[in-house]
């Protein structure tokens, strides 16, 4: 073979083998850097930009994708020690021309976190009020959506705001009293009974805790590998002091029942979707939210945990879209009569 044809082989079999490397030694050694990047990637081939506002010392971190139009804006609050990308699944299947804002909660990922903040769920209402006037985002009324924590902070949102919120739609949120004792409730009464409390289930520390929780919030078992959990685990540790911090702060007494509390003062027409297998919190949530709601459109999915919005994005996404459609229809019919 000609020298210089066989340089080209080696010169292009090196370059091909260096980003292959790359991605073996970061699978291996750094897995958290891999999520990372996972997660970089999928934002961008989705379209969302993640931008950063800031009222008075206070910065908050969002993605967005769309500009406001026609129809409602949505702002999406997302679950207990998650981040904004917990929604990419979702928006995958919604418009491109709809505008969509995610939104890193009180100090979660790249939004301030400080000792001084009020983490209660009231506290976390007001603070996604600054984010809304930040953005501008209530110059006309937006669609709300929130899951777990989040759908507690978005319930009382839409209570102590009525006029900025068009529509509503809660995701198994957290925040209301249960006839029905859950897995992870019974968990936490067994630790408090024992006096364990620093071994919450959704704060892993450890790859098998990780599983664990994993196994708690999906009713399909997915099948993760050790470094996967690793990299999952890697991410959250330098956080989990804030996370007991915060845990303990919306269980306390005065934020444990909110939505509850505030569930009467919602105007806005309310979603509620819900896993009918969840474990974390009990699907009986749905019928108190029914009862006290006008008009609550409540949707129950089979084969499903708590984490709705992993186990069932088409689904989800398909089911905010056609609430949507219903609310925009009935507008126009009363415009029209």
């Amino acid at each position: 073979m000609d020298l210089d044809v066989l340089n080209m082989f080696v010169i292009a079999g090196g370059t091909l083998a260096i980003p292959i490397l790359a991605f073996v030694a970061s699978f291996l050694l750094w897995p958290s850097a891999l999520i990372r990047i996972y997660y970089w990637y999928w934002r961008r081939a989705l379209g969302m930009q993640v931008r950063y506002a800031n009222y008075d010392d206070y910065q908050f971190c969002y993605s967005y994708r769309g500009r406001p139009g026609y129809r409602p804006s949505i702002l999406m609050l997302h679950g207990f020690s998650a981040h904004k990308d917990m929604w990419l699944s979702i928006v995958k299947f919604l418009p491109k021309n709809l505008h969509l804002v995610c939104v890193d909660m009180p100090g979660h990922e790249g939004t301030t976190r400080s000792a001084l903040d009020d983490y209660s769920i009231s506290g976390q209402a007001k603070r996604i009020h600054q984010f809304v006037e930040c953005i501008k985002l209530n110059r006309r009324p937006f669609h709300l959506v929130g899951t777990s924590m989040g759908g507690n902070v978005a319930g009382v949102y839409a209570a102590q705001y009525p006029e900025e919120v068009c529509s509503l739609t809660l995701i198994c949120p957290a925040g209301l009293p249960s006839t029905t004792e859950s897995k992870f409730i019974k968990q936490l009464r067994e630790m408090q009974e024992s006096e364990r409390i620093d071994r919450i289930p959704l704060i892993p520390s450890t790859p098998e805790e990780m599983a664990d929780m994993l196994k708690l919030c999906s009713y399909v078992r997915f099948k993760v590998p050790q470094q996967i959990l690793q990299g999952l685990v890697d991410v959250r540790i330098p956080h989990n002091d804030f996370y007991r911090k915060l845990f303990l702060e919306i269980v306390d007494e005065k934020s444990r029942h909110s939505l509850h509390e505030n569930m009467s003062k919602i105007k806005a027409p309310t979603q509620v979707i819900w896993g009918k297998q969840d474990q974390v919190l009990d699907v009986s949530g749905a019928s108190v939210l029914a009862n006290a709601i006008p008009d609550c459109h409540v949707y129950i999915l089979e084969n499903c945990g708590h984490s709705v919005v992993v186990e069932r994005p088409r689904k989800t996404a398909n089911l905010i879209l056609e609430f949507l459609a219903l609310l925009h229809s009935l507008d126009h019919n009363k415009k029209q009569a």
